[in-house]
This record gives C-alpha cells, structure tokens and sequence, in this order.
C-alpha cells in the first residue's frame, strides 16, 4: 500500500485491460473507506448497462450501488454534502472533461479513486485516460491472463462486433490477450493459427 495524504485531496487510477480486476479493485477500495466510516459516492457511465443496473459490478458479480451518469460533469449534479471518497468506473466512457473534472474534485480535497480500461480493442490508449495517468498521485496497472497463451495479458481482444470505438460487452465479446497473442485486426475470429504469422 501507500503513503495516505493528510489535509488534502488525491486521485488514485486503476487501469488494465478487460478481466483485470480493475472494478474488483476500485470496489475493494471503497469498501475499505466505507468501514472506515467515510461518506463514498460512486459513479459509472449510463451506457454501461452490463450486469446489474444501478451499481458497478466486478466480472465475479460483486457489487457497490452506484450513480448513472451520461458524462463527467454530472457528478456535480449529485455531489452530495460531506461526501469524502468518490468512486467511478469505466471512466474511459465518460469522454471528454474526465480529467477537469477529476483534478477539480481533489481540488476540493476528495479522494478520487478511478477505474478504467486504459487502450481500445485497437491497443490505442483511450482519449483522457493517459492524462488522468499523469496527473494522479497513484496509478495501479492491473494485468489479466492471456486466455490464449496464459502470459500477462495488458490488450483486450475483441472477438465480434464492428469497428465501433465504444462496444460495452463483456466474456462474449472481449478476452484479455498478451502482446503476441493481440491481434487488433481480426474480429470474429476466436483461435488463430500462430504458425501463419
């Protein structure tokens, strides 16, 4: 773990390709907060309407009741008085102002703890994701399995579906992939033949 800040606010971003952990992690964390008996607002994106509506939930079904929010500045919306750690998941499609809006709330002496894919299907970082990285005082890369070769897997391959940037989906349309595993160009296809290359 890490040293805590005193008298102040700071950002904390978990980030990782699809079945790393990443909301497993923001959740543990905020439930960490939440026995220490400080007020936790959390907050994810209305597109993702995967699993339960209405809270964040980790691929292994856990749970924390969270807030739907259609973009970054509609946390001010529902900030509520007192609160002490802000939570938010799957940042990465919450577009553009994410980080303003992240800094302006440690600003404010909040903790703000940040989980989020951190490259596309492409392997392309996702737009404000780098900068939140940056500018955060801590940053945890979490790495999945490679289900095709069982090394660290950092990519998350798409396995159908169009060349849509934003796809919400989970184990039917997404596995974690190794760098020589990740083949951006290919969707549709579940096995290749690593011999062709």
């Amino acid at each position: 773990m890490h040293h805590v800040p005193k008298d102040t606010g700071w950002i904390e971003v978990v980030v990782g390709s699809m079945f790393s952990g990443k909301t497993e992690e923001l959740i543990r964390r905020l439930r960490r907060a939440q026995y220490a008996k400080q007020k936790v607002q959390v907050f994810k994106p209305a597109l993702d309407d995967r699993y339960v509506a209405g809270s964040i939930a980790s691929h292994d079904q856990r749970t924390l009741e969270a807030r739907l929010i259609d973009g970054p500045s509609d946390i001010y919306l529902y900030l509520e008085l007192g609160t002490e750690v802000i939570g938010i998941d799957e940042a990465q499609f919450l577009g553009k102002g994410l980080c303003e809006v992240v800094q302006d709330l440690a600003n404010r002496g909040l903790r703000v703890v940040v989980a989020a894919l951190d490259q596309d299907y492409r392997g392309v970082p996702f737009p404000e994701i780098p900068e939140l990285m940056a500018t955060s005082e801590y940053v945890t890369k979490n790495l999945a399995i490679c289900v095709q070769c069982g090394n660290p897997a950092n990519r998350s391959q798409r396995l159908h579906g169009g060349d849509s940037k934003v796809q919400v989906g989970a184990a039917e349309s997404y596995e974690p992939r190794c760098r020589a595993c990740f083949r951006p160009e290919v969707i549709g296809q579940q096995q290749f033949d690593m011999g062709d290359d």
